[in-house]
């Protein structure tokens, strides 16, 4: 197993910058996931720990090594491609002994060896089949024991589960998250996905256009997000975001937006009293903290999507669309009034200008 440290990593490819001076520390036995948009870095990133790209500018550092200069055969990495990467003319057996044949390992323990990992993924009763013979899923495990198979320090997992159809994805979330438990192996996983990332990784990095936005816990990116982006990004349904000016009336500040006045709490006024209240801000609310039905705002229905575990009723309010969940089986005609309360120990205010999270 092995510490990975990214420091100061940047990648050019001509005029683009496709990472941006990284710095990110992945601890030993770690599942740490790139969280990001298409186009964000992740990829590339993943490629530079690899070895299969070389950074412009910057170090990757396995425990105290820097690895810059060592070729991709000799990191011990273990990686799975989001198209399985299977050679189509050989049977599962070969394609997971295929590179301990390569390091010219023994008959005996390259048979033990095949044997064992697809035991533990249980695919023991497919070693004499081709690709073509197998399912999305089959094949998605076959490179993983291929991978498995030369005993790697780290795994690299580039979007394995993409291929995948919704339900055998959340099925194999979880198998990847017990196997990766299990063994213990440092493991950095790209994704776009943030419900994959959230539920199998230690600590997550959101990257944007190449930049490091926020790094860590699931816990902490969902309730103290970094700016706009990561608030926006993290949770299913996204924040509320709505845009208001910040307003001193008797004493309290309120948050004054096209629909709503919101006083604030004497806790939350200090903290933006602290920041040097700015005149326009971005309030941000998760639908699960707002309540439907009774409360001090108004808003009319605009659309509902039942969900069956709970109803998401879109209301606009002034200028903006607000998402909030109601119980289900509850009605609410498209046009009608709707009360509805805020949790104000939930919301997020940010800066309008730079987006960053004043609290």
């Amino acid at each position: 197993m092995v510490r990975v440290r990214l420091e100061n990593l940047t990648k050019v490819f001509g005029k683009v910058v496709a990472v941006n001076n990284l710095n990110l520390d992945v601890k030993d036995g770690e599942f740490v996931a790139l969280l990001g948009p298409s186009g964000c870095g992740k990829t590339t990133t993943l490629l530079m720990i690899a070895g299969i790209y070389k950074p412009t500018k910057g170090y990757i550092y396995f425990d105290d090594q820097v690895v810059n200069d060592l070729p991709p055969k000799d990191r011990n990495i273990g990686m799975v491609f989001q198209s399985y990467a299977l050679y189509p003319h050989m049977t599962v057996y070969d394609n997971i002994a295929f590179p301990l044949k390569l390091k010219g390992m023994s008959k005996d323990y390259i048979d033990r060896k095949v044997r064992e990992v697809a035991k533990l993924l249980r695919i023991e009763n497919l070693l004499d089949r081709k690709p073509a013979q197998l399912s999305g899923g089959q094949q998605q495990r076959v490179a993983l024991a291929r991978a498995l198979a030369k005993e790697p320090q780290l795994f690299l997992m580039d979007e394995p589960l993409s291929n995948l159809d919704a339900k055998l994805r959340i099925y194999m979330r979880a198998e990847l998250k017990r196997l990766q438990r299990d063994l213990g192996i440092t493991t950095i996983y790209v994704t776009h996905d943030q419900v994959e990332a959230m539920t199998m990784a230690d600590r997550i990095a959101v990257m944007r256009q190449g930049v490091l936005q926020q790094y860590g816990t699931p816990d902490e990116l969902y309730n103290k997000p970094a700016n706009v982006f990561v608030a926006g990004f993290i949770g299913a349904p996204p924040m509320n975001f709505v845009d208001a000016s910040v307003e001193e009336v008797d004493g309290s500040i309120e948050l004054v937006s096209s629909g709503m006045r919101i006083r604030l709490p004497k806790d939350l006024a200090e903290l933006l009293r602290k920041a040097g209240p700015p005149g326009e801000v971005i309030l941000g609310v998760r639908p699960e903290d707002i309540t439907v039905g009774k409360g001090p705002y108004r808003g009319v229905v605009y659309v509902t999507e039942p969900l069956g575990r709970d109803v998401l009723v879109h209301l606009k309010v002034g200028d903006d669309i607000v998402r909030a969940f109601a119980p289900p089986g509850t009605e609410h005609e498209i046009g009608a009034t709707l009360e509805f309360d805020i949790n104000l120990e939930k919301i997020h205010v940010f800066e309008k200008a730079s987006e960053k999270a004043i609290f």
